[in-house]
């Protein structure tokens, strides 16, 4: 299992879920971009290619994540957190080196062997 879904996150994206048409899944990666270099993408996708993406139940929600994400992504948790100010979905990666104020993009650790991705 490549990352983490809290159970406060998987209440909140199953509620989600209810919406979408049956079949969906949780896509979860990275794309280029952001002040930092690197964004995450999450999102629910239909659409799976069996060669470049792993596919997985993480916490009773199928996760497609692209293969080419996962060394960057490794042992992230998705968490959500609810405050007075409403709530919202929070991403711990411990490969992000360096992580904006924003919270969304980051920059990842050097790994022997992982790909370039910006």
């Amino acid at each position: 299992m490549a990352i983490t879904v809290t159970d406060q996150a998987a209440i909140q994206v199953k509620e989600m879920m209810k919406e979408e048409e049956e079949g969906v899944r949780l896509r979860f990666g990275i794309k280029g971009g952001g002040c930092s270099g690197l964004s995450y993408s999450i999102g629910f996708d239909y659409e799976v290619n069996e060669e470049l993406d792993m596919v997985d139940d993480i916490n009773g929600i199928p996760v497609v994540i692209y293969k080419q994400d996962i060394p960057i992504i490794e042992g992230t948790t998705i968490d959500f957190k609810q405050n007075m100010m409403g709530g919202g979905f929070s991403i711990d990666n411990p490969n992000a080196m360096v992580s904006c104020g924003c919270g969304s993009s980051f920059k990842a650790k050097e790994r022997e062997g992982s790909p370039e991705k910006c």
